[in-house]
């Protein structure tokens, strides 16, 4: 077995992993909840929820070149908050996020599958994570390459449903649109911000990419831009192809969108669901298995995952592990709560890993790609911001 981790990943492949993670199975099902906050100004929803995501994006690139490591947050607020203790807190955390995120994914997605082919879903979730479980076993290059081909499926789902809205009769909401409600607007913009989660998970590859201090701050950016635009655009397509009582009260919006426009069922865009279901068990694997051999780099209880196949390249050990629990949690645990939690988990990392940056910049300003002190105080109170929301809805 080897310490190290194979560096095979450019700042392309990464950028489509990021846009991959990112762009789920979510959009499916929130643009019509944004639409009832923010109405035919739901797209402006999510240009504010990019903007309340860039500064911890902008925090995230810059602690990703201080320290490339594939603990990544653990790192982060260990070195910024000068705790061991709460780096493990932190890591630990972020590994559960993912294993229950990727559980809950699994499992809807084979809820898609199995609408279209008649098998057991037990099988089903057994199945697919056994495979999605091998191909990150496999090699990271290997995955990132199947991640990729998930993410063009999903974005070529996501153009159709926006060329079909854009061509569409406009609706009576569009025709005589409401003025704009600010309230409404940010509203939207907070629970759109839920939708660009995932761009963190890349700062965990940061062992296997080339020149690290280069490729992630380009491939975080470089994600966070594209995922904006497509939300903007696709929900732009959404509020003028479909009435907005219609778009609130439904599970499927963008079926809706398809519907109205082009006629049929629109059931293509279940079966892309599907794909998006699966790059999105993939991309949280990979994630969870890097956090885990990071972790065992600080010795301890996890040590034992700090050791790469001298073969693959890839964490096997701590892949099995995380593949064998989400298949666990797709299988056994309620997912109605699951969102909510992988959520708060993550701003609360959020909020720590900008503080972690504020005290990091003072200490020592140089780093290979920097940001203005701004930037991290901003990410930490929008994040508080976004919190605070996060858990009201909870209670």
């Amino acid at each position: 077995m080897a310490d190290d981790l194979r560096r095979r990943i450019g700042p392309g492949l990464l950028t489509a992993y990021g846009v991959g993670v990112m762009v789920g199975a979510g959009i499916y099902v929130l643009v019509g909840a944004v639409a009832a906050d923010a109405g035919i100004w739901a797209p402006l929803s999510f240009l504010v929820a990019g903007i309340i995501a860039a500064p911890t994006a902008l925090s995230y690139a810059e602690f990703s070149t201080r320290l490339p490591e594939a603990a990544g947050e653990a790192a982060y607020v260990g070195r910024g908050l000068s705790s061991r203790a709460l780096a493990l807190l932190v890591g630990l955390a972020i590994t559960v996020a993912g294993t229950i995120s990727a559980g809950a994914v699994l499992r809807g997605g084979v809820g898609y599958l199995t609408q279209a082919i008649d098998m057991p879903a037990t099988w089903a979730i057994l199945a697919l994570g056994a495979a999605l479980t091998a191909v990150a076993i496999f090699g990271v290059l290997e995955s990132l390459a199947l991640a990729a081909v998930f993410t063009v499926i999903e974005i070529t789902g996501l153009g159709l449903v926006t060329w079909a809205g854009v061509t569409a009769a406009p609706s009576a909401d569009w025709i005589a649109p409401a003025a704009p409600h600010l309230v409404g607007i940010g509203l939207g913009g907070v629970l759109a911000f839920f939708a660009f989660i995932g761009f963190e998970d890349i700062v965990n590859m940061a062992e296997e990419v080339e020149r690290p201090e280069r490729t992630l701050p380009i491939a975080i950016l470089a994600s966070l831009v594209i995922t904006t635009l497509f939300y903007a655009a696709v929900t732009y397509a959404t509020v003028r192809a479909v009435p907005l009582e219609a778009l609130a009260g439904s599970e499927s919006p963008l079926v809706l969108v398809w519907q109205s426009a082009r006629g049929g069922s629109g059931e293509f865009l279940s079966a892309i669901a599907v794909f998006a279901a699966l790059n999105g068990v993939l991309a949280q694997i990979v994630m969870a298995s890097r956090v885990l051999f990071g972790l065992g780099k600080r010795g301890g209880t996890l040590a034992i995952f700090h050791h790469a196949h001298p073969r693959f390249g890839t964490p096997v050990l701590a892949t099995t592990l995380i593949g064998i629990l989400v298949v666990l949690a797709a299988l056994f645990v309620p997912l109605a709560t699951l969102a909510e939690t992988t959520s708060a988990i993550l701003l609360s990392v959020f909020v720590l890993v900008n503080a972690a940056l504020i005290f990091e910049k003072r200490r020592a300003p140089a780093a290979p790609f920097r940001v203005p002190m701004a930037v991290p105080v901003a990410g930490l109170v929008l994040a508080l911001v976004a919190l605070a929301v996060a858990l009201g809805g909870m209670v």
